[in-house]
């Protein structure tokens, strides 16, 4: 039996992952918590197997909550649980020893198989499972496959008309796609786009 203890501020959130884990063979939910202090004293004097940690707590970082919790119980597996598909919020999870990344709209599906692959020792990253320690991975994991395609023909030199046209999909669908690039990867223009790109073996 895998024991999970769920962490988020919202009791919708909580209720709704409770409901979803009670479809889950060989998962209980062994108890939650609203904020920080109430996690950690919780395992203080009891024990989990897993940990669905809400990143945005109202006392404390849940990124700062991860180490202390990895820090007393190195055991403990955690799955950041949280709105955030953004790469910094992932990276910062991930270094804080996190081993999975899951949106709060995750279906049952992913969830039940985040909670399996993570409790039998693998990881699970939006979708992506035993992620590498190259920033490559960590940003294609936030590019969709149609992004990545866009991204390859801007470096090639083409407009954005070109590539609406190469594509056959509409100028505006492509000046959106490029305007997400930039956002996801944080830089400020398509030459930084480009480089960063290339930098990290995106493309």
């Amino acid at each position: 039996m895998i024991r999970v203890f769920i962490v988020d501020d919202h009791p919708m959130v909580i209720e709704g992952m409770r409901s979803m884990l009670q479809q889950v063979p060989d998962v209980q939910v062994c108890g939650y918590a609203m904020n920080a202090a109430s996690c950690l004293g919780y395992f203080v004097n009891n024990q989990a197997d897993m940990v669905l940690l809400d990143i945005n707590l109202p006392d404390q970082s849940g990124i700062d909550v991860c180490k202390i919790l990895l820090k007393k119980h190195p055991d403990l597996k955690i799955v950041a649980l949280t709105n955030f598909d953004q790469l910094t919020y992932l990276q910062s999870m991930r270094d804080a020893g996190a081993k999975g990344y899951l949106l709060k709209n995750a279906s049952l599906e992913e969830l039940e198989k985040a909670i399996y692959l993570v409790s039998s020792g693998n990881e699970y990253w939006l979708g992506k499972e035993n992620v590498k320690e190259s920033i490559s991975d960590h940003n294609q994991l936030l590019l969709t496959r149609r992004e990545i395609e866009v991204l390859r023909l801007i470096a090639e030199g083409l407009t954005n008309h070109e590539i609406a046209e190469k594509l056959f999909i509409s100028d505006s669908t492509v000046d959106s796609h490029r305007k997400n690039l930039i956002s996801k990867l944080q830089v400020k223009n398509t030459a930084a786009l480009i480089r960063t790109a290339f930098e990290n073996k995106i493309i």
